[in-house]
C-alpha cells in the first residue's frame, strides 16, 4: 500500500461521517472522513500509511451497521476530459 487514503464500500445508506470516524480512530488519527450520499461508499484520509494499512486489515470484511465493509486502498480519480466524446471549446 502506497497511500493514506482508504476507499469503504458496502456502506449503510444511513451512516454518518461521524460513525465512519469514530469506527476508524480505533486505528489511527483520522485526518478526513468523507461519505458519497446515498451511494454506499466513502474515503477516508488516515494520517499515515502504516495507520491505513491497519484499518484495512482490521476493517476489510467485518460488519459495520449489518454490512460486511470492503475497505482497499483508494485509487487517484480518473480524468474525465472528453467523456462522451464531445470536445469543449
Amino acid at each position: 500500500m502506497q497511500g493514506s487514503k482508504l476507499y469503504i464500500g458496502n456502506l449503510s445508506y444511513s451512516v454518518t461521517n461521524e460513525q465512519v470516524e469514530e469506527l476508524f480512530a480505533n486505528y489511527g488519527e483520522v485526518r478526513q472522513v468523507n461519505i458519497i450520499e446515498s451511494k454506499g461508499f466513502g474515503f477516508v484520509e488516515m494520517s499515515n500509511q502504516s495507520e491505513a494499512e491497519k484499518a484495512k486489515e482490521a476493517l476489510d470484511g467485518s460488519d459495520f451497521k449489518g454490512r460486511n465493509l470492503k475497505v482497499d486502498e483508494a485509487r487517484p480519480p480518473k480524468s474525465r476530459q472528453n467523456k462522451g466524446g464531445y470536445r469543449r471549446y
